[in-house]
């Protein structure tokens, strides 16, 4: 793993497009990106206002839905998720209300090696997205994922 140019979130035009999504999900279109895509309603740090951002599932098991940050520690919805881990999940046609907590390092590494060879474009592209540059091989990974910041969404009853 090599560390490149670490890339700033997207501005204008590029950020319009990035949020797309966000509109899809707000006329009832969410279901056609699929279970991979979710849509994240969570409060803002500074402003207390509610706020929505489109992050792809990495994984789901029986403690909830994984996400990673893709802009690292310093994604808006990172921040905000960590200052107030109540957030409504929409993944697909279902909302879930759930608690967000911080994944270990360690943890974050073994899901990026297990993420990497089922979806190794999406990898590939998240690697770049932070500014890593992979050889592809499973310990490669496990390496970018110790510095990508993972969270957890456990849903609540």
């Amino acid at each position: 793993m090599e560390i490149i140019d670490r890339p700033a979130p997207p501005t204008g035009l590029r950020r319009l497009l990035w949020r797309l999504p966000i509109r899809l999900y707000r006329i009832g279109l969410g279901p056609l990106l699929g279970r991979r895509i979710m849509l994240l309603t969570h409060t803002g740090r500074v402003s207390g206002l509610p706020r929505q951002a489109v992050i792809e599932v990495v994984q789901k098991d029986e403690d909830g839905y994984v996400a990673a940050s893709g802009f690292g520690p310093r994604a808006d919805w990172y921040r905000n998720v960590m200052a107030s881990p109540d957030v409504v999940l929409q993944v697909g046609g279902k909302r879930v209300q759930a608690t967000a907590s911080p994944i270990p390092a360690g943890e974050g590494g073994e899901i990026m090696a297990t993420y990497a060879p089922r979806h190794p474009t999406a990898a590939r592209k998240l690697c770049k997205l932070m500014g890593f540059a992979v050889d592809g091989t499973a310990d490669d990974y496990r390496e970018v994922g110790r510095h990508i910041p993972f969270v957890r969404f456990t849903p609540r009853p």
